[in-house]
């Protein structure tokens, strides 16, 4: 047992310590952490000293040196997004079992901000990136190309995927909560989102909503062009909703029928037409996006368009864990023995595409 005074009693202590006090060398202690073959001793000596020392190795240390990490990066643009934090989650499910980590970063939807993140975890050397929708600068496409890792976009269907894909798209899910709209009667639909710039999965939603109007025939009535837009931040909030809906009905007042971009901003709708002494869906029907739970259990509960956000997370970890095997070989005939590997049956390989479903799902707000 090595003595008392041999121990550090300041600063955390390194990989050098435990070499110095086991008595081996630094590459032996290496070993060891990594479960490589050493004389039954050597390892219970060193582990010994580990445990007293409580040594961590530095897992960020070990990829840069051995160009290999147990991590994956995830981007989300929020934080405070119940749907992107299921989604995280749902990652979190499928690869921790697996002897994965995730790097979580959030890019508040901007896309300059995402390229920086991107820049900064790739320095840590990740098995997979992760990020969120198919809008990316041309940087950031630059620097996942060198990179040469699997990168998987969620929460959209692009048409010119960076590699794989975890998603739907935004626009048909918009177009089929129209059609709904239309089938229980309603005729003058409006439109409601933040028009923010940075939220193109909003983006889509709109552009969705103008096909299918203008496919029924019926004129557009879009309230994110209006100017208030333009003086509030990005991103989505309740407030948003509310004052769209007062700009809405003093340019169209007999609007029957609103659909938001998210069920935050059908909420803050719903809400002003309780100030404003209308009825929903009496005199005015509101729809969302999203299947927050607010919508769920808000008066009246809100019609929405409803998404497996925790599922997308599974997807997306079973097609990352795919894509791993694919890169490191696995699953690709052996060609000293003409047959598949052992590694091979470990997974079925997914396809590189893998489309989520959604849904419409009424309720009282229509």
């Amino acid at each position: 047992m090595p003595d008392d005074d041999k121990f550090p009693t300041s600063a955390p202590p390194r990989m050098a310590d435990v070499a110095r006090i086991a008595g081996v060398s630094k590459m032996t202690v290496s070993r060891v952490l990594a479960g490589r073959p050493v004389s039954v001793a050597t390892r219970e000596r060193v582990l010994d000293v580990v445990n007293q020392l409580g040594y961590v190795a530095d897992a960020a240390a070990g990829a840069l040196s051995s160009g290999r990490s147990s991590f994956v990066a995830v981007l989300v643009p929020s934080l405070s997004s119940s749907n992107f934090s299921d989604t995280v989650r749902g990652i979190n499910d499928v690869i921790e079992p697996a002897g994965m980590q995730m790097l979580l970063a959030n890019t508040d939807y901007d896309l300059p901000r995402e390229e920086e993140l991107v820049r900064a975890l790739l320095r840590y050397q990740p098995r997979c990136i992760v990020l969120t929708g198919s809008h990316h600068t041309a940087e950031t496409h630059s620097l996942l190309e060198r990179a040469r890792i699997p990168v998987i976009e969620t929460w959209d269907m692009p048409a010119h995927p960076i590699d794989r894909v975890v998603g739907f798209s935004n626009a048909e899910a918009s177009r089929a909560m129209v059609r709904h709209l239309y089938e229980r009667g309603y005729e003058r639909i409006a439109f409601v989102s933040s028009a923010s710039k940075l939220d193109r999965r909003g983006i889509d939603r709109r552009r969705g909503y103008l096909k299918e109007v203008r496919a029924a025939g019926c004129e557009p009535r879009d309230i994110t062009k209006s100017a208030w837009t333009t003086t509030m931040a990005h991103g989505v909030a309740m407030a948003h909703g509310a004052a769209a809906l007062q700009q809405l009905l003093e340019r169209w007042p007999d609007t029957d029928a609103v659909m938001c971009a998210s069920d935050i901003h059908a909420f803050g709708a719903v809400m002003a037409c309780h100030r404003l002494g209308l009825s929903v869906p009496g005199d005015i029907a509101v729809a969302g996006f999203g299947d927050f739970e607010v919508s769920r259990h808000c008066y009246p509960t809100i019609t929405t368009v409803s998404v497996d956000a925790y599922g997308i997370g599974r997807a997306t970890g079973e097609s990352l864990l795919s894509a791993l095997d694919e890169a490191e070989g696995e699953g690709k005939p052996d060609k000293t023995r003409g047959t598949k590997t052992v590694a091979a049956t470990k997974r079925k390989p997914l396809p590189t595409v893998i489309q989520i479903h959604y849904e419409v799902v009424p309720r009282e707000s229509t």
